[in-house]
């Protein structure tokens, strides 16, 4: 894989509560980004990123497993985390290496326990977000609700940038709220395929009403684009990115799309989402630590391969071909196999394998 700028770098993590297609909308983003040239399914025991055996039989996600692809000359390292309750800390390790996250959500079920545990986690680390809600080809599908729920029950701001074009067994597409089109998908294709056109005269008046939402909010927190959207001036597709990207890595607001995994829908949409408003290393600065020959002493380090060597190691696994596995969010510096580094748990060097 080539080397990409830390601007295009985004390291997040999928999370939510059990069975809300959060591995199954993992499995299509690796499927989508060449990662993998078969898409596999929970139910059938073939997800890539359910690795133990536990998690093939039961179709779960126990353990966090990570993995990293590209999309749009982006890397995305992803870390797929476990929804059910039982598991909880294992998000918790994963959130302190997080940049971001994608929250999916069920559009039926909305906003659940574990869905409530997990976002109280990430406001714990300050981890800035995107939502997904999904399963809208499911009947009792209900987009708006769970925005409701969101606010409500999270405290939260969701900020759609889509809207559902149908629900349930009519659910065709989404209308892009920022492009102010309709992206209609191709069920032949498996969702590779989609036509991007007008919006469906219907709906063109939702469109619009969402899409005054959309720009009062952004205008709302950025000076520059009160300042045009007062005078009656138009605003473009890149400056309200540029906008909502700041609100999102504040934590202002949520960006929140829609779509269903299984039906292979919405899933492009959100790429495009993760790499235009998720934040990259460089935005998340420089880090604390202490001093491994003092606690007392403060260290920082920044997001820079000149920097000296630092990283927070987040998991342990065994692979029954190569051993013992160490799974690292590196900060600053870089990491070659044959080199050295200090680990300050055992007050001593260790020699990288591989």
């Amino acid at each position: 894989m080539k080397n990409f700028s830390l601007d295009r770098v985004r390291n997040i993590g999928i999370m939510a509560h059990i069975d809300a297609g959060k591995t199954t909308l993992t499995e299509r983003i690796l499927y989508y980004t060449g990662r993998t040239h078969k898409i596999g399914e929970v139910h059938e025991g073939g997800a890539t990123m359910d690795w133990m055996a536990q998690e093939k039989e039961r179709g779960i996600t126990i353990t966090s497993a990570a993995t990293t692809t590209t999309w749009d000359d982006h890397r995305i390292n992803i870390i797929d985390t476990p929804g059910h309750v039982d598991f909880t800390v294992e998000v918790e390790r994963s959130l302190r290496v997080l940049d971001g996250a994608c929250a999916v959500f069920c559009a039926v079920g909305g906003v659940e326990p574990q869905s409530e545990t997990v976002w109280r986690q990430a406001d714990k680390y300050g981890v800035p977000r995107i939502a997904f809600v999904n399963k809208m080809d499911r009947i009792g599908a209900d987009f708006f609700h769970v925005l409701e729920m969101i606010k409500n029950r999270l405290g939260s701001n969701p900020l759609p940038i889509v809207l559902p074009i149908g629900a349930g067994d009519i659910f065709t597409g989404i209308i892009d709220l920022i492009t102010m089109k309709a992206i209609l998908y191709n069920e032949s294709s498996l969702g590779a395929h989609f036509d991007i056109g007008e919006i469906p005269n219907d709906m063109k008046a939702d469109a619009e009403k969402w899409r005054h939402h959309l720009i009062e909010e952004t205008a709302g927190y950025d000076e520059y684009l009160l300042e045009k959207y007062s005078s009656g001036e138009n605003i473009s597709e890149e400056e309200l990115k540029v906008a909502i990207r700041k609100g999102c890595l504040d934590n202002t607001f949520i960006p929140t799309l829609c779509g269903s995994a299984f039906k292979n829908k919405g899933v492009q949409r959100l790429l495009d989402a993760v790499n235009d408003f998720l934040p990259s290393p460089l935005d998340i600065g420089e880090i604390s630590g202490f001093d491994p020959d003092d606690s007392d002493v403060v260290m920082t380090r920044k997001p820079n391969v000149e920097d000296p060597f630092s990283a927070l190691a987040f998991k342990v696994m065994t692979d029954p071909y190569v051993g013992k596995l160490t799974f690292i969010r590196v900060y600053s510096g870089t990491l070659k196999a044959g080199s050295y580094v200090y680990n300050p748990n055992t007050r001593k060097r260790e020699r990288i394998s591989r």
